[in-house]
């Protein structure tokens, strides 16, 4: 592709190493940085929810240890699975790089909801109650991680001539769509209405509601964004949908599932006991 016009487009030249660690000689990265951040963020509006609700922020520090596990074990066998499973059948030490990147986000959408599954039976919490308030905080994670992309040049989208596109410089000299950017706006949108939503609706809608809307709005978004995207892995080439779009339409599934069994859901089995001790 001859790149014409080149003033019209966004250069993307940033380094993807923020600095190096001494004595192990290991790049911080911004990809790594954005996952943290997440997680600490994550955590404090979570205390504010909880204090809000007049429940113990003793809970959500023992839910971030699950999440944060469920997490990235749950992306990085996302990435192994439903990627490149048979390099890694030859090398199951690959594995545990982690460091190397390979992190799907359907994979630990997936972890963090089994995690969660199994604090609610644990704590004796209602599933839903925590999940609505969870997917709060998890459409602010998307925005950021997406940004740590964006930062690192990875998950770049298609040639596109359209003004917007980004040069990403690491990978090559053609305008692209910035699709992780577009992915973090969406996100961030979307924490915004939720959040409004819980702030303003908490003690009128159904348990569900948020959890439902969430995985419909974000995993269609996450569909349709996946058409500006390259593809991660080469036999998605052959596929009429890539991957990540196959993976996201069993979450638009579950998130109307959700919704249209929702008001079957008991309202006074919605929010944890304010006595529980003893999480872990």
């Amino acid at each position: 592709m001859e790149l014409l016009h080149t003033f019209n487009y966004i250069i993307w030249d940033v380094n993807s190493d923020i600095f190096v660690i001494p004595f192990v000689n290991h790049p911080v990265r911004w990809y790594g940085v954005s996952w943290a951040l997440s997680f600490l963020l994550g955590q404090q509006i979570m205390y504010y929810i909880y204090k809000k609700e007049g429940h113990s922020t003793k809970e959500v520090d023992a839910l971030t240890i699950y999440i944060v596990i469920a997490a990235i074990i749950g992306a990085r066998l996302g990435h192994v699975l439903f990627y490149d499973p048979i390099h890694y059948l030859k090398e199951p030490i690959t594995i545990l790089a982690i460091w190397e990147g390979g992190l799907a986000s359907h994979g630990g959408a997936i972890g963090v909801l089994i995690a969660v599954y199994i604090f609610a039976r644990k704590t004796k919490v209602n599933y839903l109650w925590i999940v609505d308030r969870l997917v709060i905080v998890s459409a602010l994670a998307g925005a950021l991680i997406r940004l740590g992309n964006l930062m690192n040049s990875e998950m770049v989208g298609l040639p596109t001539t359209l003004p917007w596109g980004f040069i990403f410089t690491q990978v090559d000299g053609i305008p692209r769509h910035p699709a992780q950017l577009y992915e973090a706006i969406y996100c961030l949108l979307l924490f915004i209405v939720l959040f409004m939503a819980w702030n303003s609706k908490r003690d009128t809608i159904n348990s569900g509601f948020l959890t439902g809307w969430f995985l419909i709005v974000l995993f269609t978004l996450r569909f349709v964004d996946e058409f500006f995207k390259i593809n991660q892995a080469e036999f998605e080439n052959e596929l009429t949908l890539n991957m990540g779009q196959l993976l996201s339409v069993p979450f638009v599934i579950a998130g109307i599932i959700i919704l249209l069994t929702g008001k079957r859901i008991q309202k006074t089995d919605t929010s944890p006991s304010k006595n529980a001790n003893g999480i872990l």
